[in-house]
Order: C-alpha cells, then structure tokens, then sequence
C-alpha cells in the first residue's frame, strides 16, 4: 500500500474546514461556562472521520461520473489516475463509515449518557451526515451534480457542525447560535465556490451542474462575494447581540484575507484558483479562532 497516495486521497488539507465548525462550537461553549475536553476531542475525531469519508467518496464518485477528467483543473485524483483502484477506494469508504459509526456513537455516550431520547436524535444526524458524504458524488443521482452540494455544505459545516457540537457540550441552544454557525456555514460554501469556478469547464461537460454552472462565472463571483459578506455580517450580529467588550470584534482582523479570496476569485483565471480553497479554508479557521479568543477575551 502507497501510504503517500493515501494521504493524497484523505485530502488533509481540507480538515482545518472541517474542524472549524467544531471549534466554534467549543468556544461558545466556553463562552457559557460547559466546555469538556473528553467530548470536544471525540467531536474532532468523529469530523475528521466524516470528511476523510466525504472526500475518499468524492474521489470514488467523481471518477465514476466522468467528473475527475483530464479537462480538471485541480490535482489528479486517486481513482481517475489509476493509483488506486476503485475497488479499493470502495473498502476505503466502507472503513470510515465504520470509524465514524464508533467514533460518533461514543461521542454520544460520554456527553448523553443513557439519555437514549438525546442519543437517537443525534445518531439519526450523525446517519444523515454519512449519507450526504456519500451522496454526494455517489449513486444514480448524486445532489452534487444537481447543484445542492452549497446547501449541503450550508447544513452540515454550519448548522449542524456549530449548533450541533455546542448542544453536546451544554444540552441547551437559543436562537442566537445560528448567526456564528451561518458563518461558518457561508465560508464553508465560498470554499466550494472556489472549487466550482476552477471546475465550471470540466463540471459543464460531465455534467455536474454546481451553481458556477448553472449561472456562469460572472454571476458566481457576485455569488462569492455574497458569501463572504454574509460570513462576517453574521459574526458582526452576533457580537453586537451579546456584546461585552471591544476585543470580541477581533474576528474583524481576518476580513482583508476574505477580501483577499474575493479578489483572486474575480480576477484571477481557473488555472490559477487552486492555492485559494486552501487559503479560503485557513482564512475560515483563523476567523473561527480570533472570533474564540475575542469571546474568552471578553
């Protein structure tokens, strides 16, 4: 086995996206007096299962589907190179539904208990979430390919990764958690975005009908740009809901990377986009720790 090939697979570059929804919800648990480190390690261990499954499934599905073809911009990816088979990007799958399954279910035991109200409530979320990585690129219709994958991405990386983790820690949630898990949520898409617009070509002729495809690039950068205002105006309500002190608009610090993103989006040709989902990304991350530590700050 080509353990660099693997890793290659595992796209590891797209877990600070990931873990940001989960670190938002460990500081706002902070922030209410409930964090618990034994469940925010099972949180971040259960999401970096669940989006190395999404992503060996996109690798499987999109190979399949015609949508990882020489006319892609991004890297080569797994399957469509031949450096691992499809057969055993399927028993990859399978291995991390498995992880995920055990991961996730003693997430739920060590906050919940046996409150088996709670657990079933959660393991359905959890189910839901392993179905929509697989789904995305997987099966007879795949929603990525009919331009839902945004507001799955909307669901899981924002309302569900942030309200989700923060019900864990505290068995509680008001409505104002919304407005950081849109963030989130909307950052999370602008990454997608990015990697639509690279793709709009390739996509457009597997098929693949993302929104950079159905509205075309102009509109998609409008789009983008919409994303990225929506993020910080979230964050901004919020803070201006539950404010305290001044140090709690630190996430502020981040927006020229945004607008940097933006920027590269508009002007910057397909080719040349790639660099920009892992800057996107990071920029996410960051964000998600200066808006933690400007709360603890407070």
């Amino acid at each position: 086995m080509n353990t660099k090939v693997w890793l290659q697979a595992f796209r590891l570059r797209t877990l600070p996206l990931a873990l940001s929804s989960i670190a938002m919800g460990g500081f706002l648990a902070s922030a209410a007096g409930a964090f618990q480190w034994g469940i925010f390690l099972l949180c971040v261990l259960t999401t970096i299962f669940l989006q190395i499954l999404s992503n060996l499934a996109n690798d499987y599905g999109d190979s399949i589907h015609g949508a990882d073809s020489t006319d892609r911009k991004g890297p080569a990816r797994a399957v469509q190179s031949g450096r691992i088979t499809a057969g055993q990007m399927r028993t990859a799958v399978v291995i991390f539904v498995l992880l995920s399954l055990v991961s996730g279910v003693s997430l739920l035991f060590f906050s919940f208990g046996l409150a088996w109200n709670a657990i079933l409530f959660f393991l359905g979320l959890g189910l839901l979430s392993i179905g929509a990585a697989i789904a995305y690129t997987v099966g007879r219709k795949p929603y990525g390919y009919i331009g839902l994958g945004d507001l799955s991405v909307l669901i899981f990386f924002g309302l569900v990764g942030v309200m989700g983790s923060y019900y864990l820690f505290t068995k509680a949630i008001t409505p104002y958690e919304i407005l950081p898990a849109l963030s989130c949520g909307l950052f999370s898409i602008a990454v997608l975005n990015v990697n639509n617009i690279r793709d709009i070509e390739s996509d457009r002729k597997a098929g693949k009908y993302s929104i950079p495809v159905r509205i075309g690039r102009e509109k998609a950068v409008a789009y983008h740009w919409c994303l990225l205002a929506g993020g910080v105006l979230c964050a901004v309500l919020y803070t201006v809901f539950h404010y305290q002190s001044l140090t709690q608009f630190l996430f502020l610090v981040s927006v020229p990377l945004f607008v940097r993103n933006g920027l590269a989006v508009t002007h910057k040709p397909s080719t040349a986009l790639d660099p920009f989902l892992k800057q996107m990304a990071l920029s996410t991350l960051l964000f998600v720790l200066l808006f933690g530590a400007g709360l603890l700050l407070a």
